[in-house]
């Protein structure tokens, strides 16, 4: 019983955040957790305006 309500707590918590990055991204950020997300233009630099090595 306890590796029951062990799995579900897992499950919702990997759901809540499958959910959170979804409603990110439908909201425009490109990057999760950079401040500069939605003002970054720039698609050969990284989120923050650094360069990136690819």
């Amino acid at each position: 019983m306890d590796n029951v309500i062990i799995i579900i707590i897992l499950i919702v918590i990997i759901g809540l955040a499958g959910f959170y990055i979804y409603r990110e991204k439908k909201s425009g950020k490109k990057c999760i957790g950079c401040p500069y997300s939605k003002s970054c233009s720039s698609k050969d630099r990284g989120c923050c305006g650094e360069k990136s090595d690819l």
